[in-house]
């Protein structure tokens, strides 16, 4: 009689591993998923304060807001008064004379907006002077 020593795993342990293994990826994913929307979210944010720092340079210069479409999406892009927002997002600002000026921005990679505005009636979802908020 000879002794055999067999090394491995046996097949449930490698199904058990598996099992774990998926359950831990249906965790994650979602979460992934979320954040990148997150991300994006930031980055509209950011691109309306940097718009707020662009439109009272402008009113500095000539005692009024402007208006106008700034874009980056598709590698191809658009500025408003030297402003060129971050890839994929697309920032519309409408100035009103001396008074004020609102901007709205969106997005390719989400449906969600954001706004701010400044001197002006609120625009949705934005309702505090000055701070962007995103619905």
């Amino acid at each position: 009689m000879s002794n055999k020593i067999r090394k491995g795993f046996t097949l449930i342990e490698l199904l058990i591993v598996v099992v774990i293994i998926g359950i831990l990826a249906a965790i994650a994913i979602p979460k992934f998923a979320n954040t990148k929307e997150k991300a994006y979210l930031a980055s509209m944010k950011s691109d309306l304060r940097n718009m707020a720092t662009t439109q009272e340079a402008y009113f500095a210069d000539w005692q009024v807001y402007t208006g106008g479409t700034a874009s980056n999406v598709g590698g191809s892009t658009a500025a408003v008064n030297g402003f060129v927002p971050s890839s994929g997002v697309t920032v519309v600002a409408v100035g009103t004379a001396g008074t004020g000026w609102s901007s709205t921005a969106g997005h390719s990679g989400t449906t969600k907006t954001c706004a701010i505005f400044v001197g002006v009636a609120a625009v949705s979802p934005a309702l505090v002077e000055g701070e962007p908020k995103c619905n």
